[in-house]
């Protein structure tokens, strides 16, 4: 397992205003909150290669169309440590807080990934909110518009009807929060036998929110741990007792 720490500064007054519902709001649009990637300092559990650039990372080219025409030019501190040894098979756990592009560093990590050839659902994605959830579906939808990725947000809230059709109509990646995603699970309209990627997303969030178990069954059903890539991601100043 790679571990990667990102330290940052205490955020100003006016950046700890910023609300979780901001954010997305900002991630949806053109409009981008991000830290300087001069104010991080990164501690790793193991030596590994800084890629400067999107074009460096070995990045299949309908994909970059998407990343440049999102609004990317260079890609963001993390997403230069986390991006390739995620791609190339690691289990990552990244600590860092929100706008250091964490989220937009697995849309880029999935989409790599995904075989659009085979319509079943290759990456399964786990988010504490439907906010969240759904800021990652409209970002992954938008970085990965020039390979025709599929993706739905599997959430409470929505009708499970939809999800319903949406799952058995095939996608290559759900986007969801804990309860809606098992539930769809064990009615066995999303099927885990595709799955290469499993993301926790703010997964010491989800914890604090009552989720353990239902993370634990999500684990369970993918193919065993070595077929597959697990990407966890938390805040600064988590425990790994959960890992």
């Amino acid at each position: 397992i790679l571990l990667l720490l990102c330290r940052s500064p205490r955020p100003t007054p006016q950046q700890a205003r910023v609300s979780p519902m901001a954010m997305a709001a900002a991630a949806g649009s053109s409009r981008r909150v991000r830290m300087d990637d001069d104010e991080l300092t990164f501690e790793t559990s193991a030596g590994l290669e800084v890629v400067g650039s999107f074009d460096a990372m070995g990045i299949r080219e309908d994909l970059l169309r998407g990343i440049y025409g999102y609004g990317f030019e260079k890609p963001s501190a993390i997403q230069q440590r986390a991006v390739v040894p995620i791609i190339a098979g690691r289990d990552v756990i990244a600590q860092a807080q929100s706008g250091t592009g964490k989220t937009s560093m697995v849309s880029l990590s999935v989409c790599q990934l995904v075989d659009t050839n085979i319509h079943e659902v290759q990456a399964l994605i786990l988010s504490p909110t439907r906010e969240l959830a759904t800021q990652t579906e409209r970002v992954m939808q938008a970085v990965g518009n020039h390979m025709s990725v599929s993706v739905h947000a599997c959430v409470g809230g929505k009708s499970i009807g939809e999800d319903i059709r949406k799952l058995e109509a095939g996608v290559h990646v759900v986007s969801g929060t804990p309860g809606r995603v098992c539930d769809m699970i064990k009615r066995r309209t999303l099927r885990t036998r595709a799955i290469k990627l499993l993301v926790l997303d703010e997964a010491d969030e989800m914890l604090t929110r009552g989720f353990k178990d239902q993370i634990y069954d999500v684990y369970r059903y993918p193919p065993p741990p070595q077929n597959f890539r697990l990407v966890i991601e938390v805040k600064p100043f988590s425990n790994f007792s959960f890992v």
